[in-house]
Parts: structure tokens; C-alpha cells; sequence
């Protein structure tokens, strides 16, 4: 059963026990003190809350909300209520942080099994999540967000993305393969038309769709996402720990390898 996460103080960043080589990359990015972990960077998500259009009058589910930037995000429009969903419970702690209204609530569980009733929510979103499911979860998830949204309710997702549509299917193992062994997590990104039958396929309709470069770990992004100020200071930490460097190249490294089939994408879709 999901349990609620009590506050505390200093919340730990999860996996900061984990040492450097063995960490998944996202964690080992949010210790070394890198807030935004999507693939299209702080603007694409931006762009998707303000697809979304959320008011006062709505109630939002975000599935794995990280690090909480995007919760604020959401925060700021004073949705009627705010529910996050996230199975790490050092994540739930970062984002209890930020929870301080009466319908607000961070719930340890899963998002193919939130527990939440049926037609309770009219705004559902997750990002940088899917990538990292199994073909068959990443449909058990769409469904769950069908399952708790209300006929008419907006659902978002924002992704990593392969491109072209007609990626040569050896070539998206090989990607596949070489983000699950730089990032230490099962990565199986699809290409823009694969997100879209997905969604299509547990009863959405897509309204929008909107592509960025998958610049992570790219200086001008991470100035962009971070501040100049956060972003030097990741740098030093990276120059202080030659074991975080040599992981950070790495994912780099596979970053510009795939450079031209890696994209991020977010899909605006409603229920029907």
C-alpha cells in the first residue's frame, strides 16, 4: 500500500551511498547537484506545463517527480489539489520539501499501480520515466493514467526520443544498449510515432507534440537549466572526484556518439 513521506530537514539525494561507477546516472547527476534531469531541459518542460494549462479548478497527478522543479512548476498555478506518485522514497522526500498546502501529497508507489481511485484527476504527467520501462510497463503506465483520469482530462509525457521514424531496428538495440550501460538503468527510448501509438493505444487522443535536442550534459543547456552559478559549482565537484568525472564523460561520451538519432520530445494528449 503507498504510504505519505513525513518531512525532514535535509532530505537525502537517492542512491548517495552508491558509489560513483555503480549509481544510475540520473542520481549520480542529482548528487553532484544537477536539479533538472529531462532530456529537453527546463524549457521543454516549461512548455508542457503551459500546454497543460493548469488552473485552480484542477486536480494534478505527476508520476516520478525527481527532484520536485517541475512539482513548483505545477505549484505556482495552485491547482486545486497535487498529488505526486514516486517509488524511491528519498525522491518523495525531496518533493515533500515543496508540499505544504492541505490537497498536497507525495505517495510512495508505483505508476503502473498508484492506487489512486478512478476519475479523480483531470491533469496527469510524468517525464524522463518511460525511457527507462520495459515495453510492456511503459503500456501498463499509459493505462494507469487513463485509468485515473476523468473523460476530457489532459495527460503529458516528456521523453527521450529516437529519430528518424524509420531508425534501422539494429541500430535502436544498439542505442538501447549503450544508454542502459553508460546510465546503469534498462534505457529503451522509441521514436516520436512509437510514444504517440502508445498513448493512442490506451485511449488518448495526441493534441501536441513538440521536439528538442537531448543536450544534457551540454554546457549551454546545463548554464540554461542550472545557472551559471550552480553550474560552476558542479564542475568543481566534478574536478574534485575523478570517479564522477570519468562516469560524467562517459554518459557524454554516448550522448554524442547517438547524437543524431537522440532527440527529447513532449506529447500533449487528452482522454477521450
Amino acid at each position: 500500500m503507498p504510504m505519505s513521506m513525513n518531512k525532514k530537514q535535509c532530505p537525502p539525494v537517492p542512491c548517495e551511498q552508491m558509489p560513483n561507477d555503480k549509481a544510475p546516472g540520473h542520481w549520480l547527476l542529482a548528487r553532484l547537484g544537477k536539479r533538472v534531469l529531462r532530456p529537453g531541459g527546463l524549457d521543454l518542460t516549461r512548455h508542457m506545463i503551459r500546454s497543460l494549462a493548469i488552473t485552480r479548478a484542477d486536480h494534478v497527478v505527476e508520476f516520478a517527480p525527481g527532484m520536485g522543479i517541475t512539482a513548483r512548476l505545477t505549484l505556482k498555478a495552485s491547482p486545486q489539489s497535487f498529488t505526486a506518485i514516486e517509488h524511491n522514497e528519498d525522491a518523495a522526500q525531496q518533493v515533500e520539501q515543496y508540499l505544504r498546502g492541505v490537497n498536497q501529497q507525495c505517495i510512495v508507489s508505483s505508476a503502473h499501480e498508484t492506487c489512486l481511485p478512478s476519475e479523480s484527476a483531470t491533469v496527469v504527467y510524468g517525464e524522463a520515466m518511460f525511457s527507462m520501462q520495459p515495453s510492456s510497463r511503459k503500456l501498463e503506465i499509459i493505462k494507469e493514467a487513463a485509468r485515473i483520469l476523468k473523460p476530457g482530462g489532459r495527460y503529458a509525457i516528456h521523453e527521450l526520443c529516437l529519430a528518424p521514424a524509420n531508425i534501422d531496428p539494429e541500430l535502436q538495440k544498439a542505442i538501447h544498449r549503450d544508454l542502459s550501460e553508460a546510465l546503469h538503468v534498462g534505457a529503451t527510448p522509441l521514436v516520436k510515432e512509437q510514444w504517440v501509438l502508445l498513448l493512442q493505444s490506451a485511449g488518448f487522443k495526441v493534441t501536441e507534440i513538440v521536439t528538442a535536442p537531448m543536450a544534457l550534459l551540454e554546457p549551454d543547456r546545463m548554464v540554461s537549466d542550472e545557472g551559471l552559478f550552480r553550474f560552476l559549482k558542479i564542475i568543481l565537484r566534478l574536478l574534485k572526484d575523478p570517479s564522477a568525472w570519468k562516469r560524467v564523460s562517459q554518459m557524454r561520451s554516448i550522448f554524442h556518439k547517438h547524437k543524431e538519432h537522440l532527440a527529447a520530445v513532449v506529447i500533449i494528449a487528452e482522454k477521450l
